[in-house]
């Protein structure tokens, strides 16, 4: 299966933090499953997924096959259930493409990049850890700094408030978009076409 994408969606479980911040890489997720038109189900690597093809190809075929999944651990123990799926499925490192949060952009900005650190992102630190490697894809979904004295901790635990949620509905799909051009063009041509806009 190694021409599959595990897609990854970051954020922690339960409805009590369903609409935070820190969450919006499983919004990212959700919003591609809606698109595929599947549901994500309970898997014993500690994750929820769903087989999706995502986007079309030239000619309208279908895009190719990836595995959507949203891990169903708390974010900073991400990575034993991201290194479980990419060993269930027989997918390698390189295409495994993980949707965060991030802090260091401004709100509702996108950036697409393979490899590189961490930040300061537990999860990402997590799955690093867990696979070996740094060597993944990685949307970052700007979230922008806290207001004044805010400890960034509590700042990303924080929903959306009702005046931004608009903005974030484009930003979710605008991040679905990228995730399908990475997966049916190629890393180079959606980093173009994203960081060109």
């Amino acid at each position: 299966m190694s021409d599959t994408w595990l897609v990854v969606g970051l954020g922690n479980p339960g409805p009590k933090y369903a609409g935070n911040r820190h969450n919006v890489g499983r919004m990212v997720v959700d919003t591609l499953a809606r698109r595929a038109g599947v549901t994500l189900t309970s898997h014993k690597a500690r994750a929820h997924v769903a087989d999706a093809r995502l986007g079309v190809l030239p000619g309208g075929a279908p895009g190719p096959k990836v595995v959507l999944a949203i891990p169903g651990t708390y974010m900073n123990l991400s990575g034993g259930p991201v290194s479980a799926l990419l060993r269930f499925y027989d997918i390698p490192a390189e295409r495994l493409l993980v949707v965060h949060d991030e802090l260091d952009l401004p709100p509702n900005t996108l950036r697409l990049k393979r490899g590189g650190g961490e930040g300061g992102h537990n999860g990402l630190r997590s799955i690093s850890a867990a696979i070996g490697t740094r060597d993944y894809v990685r949307l970052r979904v700007g979230i922008g700094r806290p207001p004044g004295r805010m400890d960034a901790a509590d700042y990303v635990l924080r929903d959306f408030a009702p005046s931004e949620r608009a903005d974030v509905l484009v930003t979710l799909e605008q991040a679905a978009d990228a995730v399908e051009d990475v997966v049916t063009k190629g890393l180079e041509k959606a980093q173009h076409q994203l960081h060109t806009v």
